[in-house]
């Protein structure tokens, strides 16, 4: 399941998406959690976050393309930032690649930016993307 929304929901012109090796390694590591969201009964996308120390991290969040902008993304965030206070987090966090379409989604969610990474992100003909940090205070 991951697999396939994972595939569908990442551009592979990014090199974003990962592989079912380095999914299968965080679901392994403590405090580490995956939310999947269905949509009229078919699998539409997934959310992978951890806490460690008193703060959450939004590792992954894809959405298949058929239900971008339908409120999946949000529900998938909302529960994430749900799970994280359920988990004593004071803040959460992520990082995205600077003009994704999930900007958006994040500012209008609360997080704001307090970092930028350059040329951190490689894609898979090397060029380079920046990287921006997020953060979303729970208390």
């Amino acid at each position: 399941m991951v697999d396939t929304i994972m595939q569908r929901a990442f551009d592979p012109r990014f090199g974003e998406a990962w592989t079912r090796g380095q999914c299968l390694g965080i679901l392994a590591m403590p405090g580490v959690w995956l939310t999947m969201a269905e949509l009229n009964g078919a699998d539409a996308g997934f959310a992978m976050a951890r806490v460690a120390a008193g703060e959450a991290e939004l590792l992954l969040l894809a959405c298949i393309p058929e239900v971008r902008r339908r409120g999946v993304g949000g529900a998938l965030l909302r529960s994430v930032v749900n799970e994280a206070q359920d988990r004593t987090a004071t803040k959460v966090y992520l990082e995205v690649r600077r003009g994704n379409d999930a900007l958006a989604l994040y500012r209008s969610n609360g997080f704001v930016q307090v970092g930028e990474r350059r040329a951190y992100y490689r894609g898979p003909a090397n060029q380079l993307f920046d990287a921006l940090t997020f953060e979303k205070r729970l208390v």
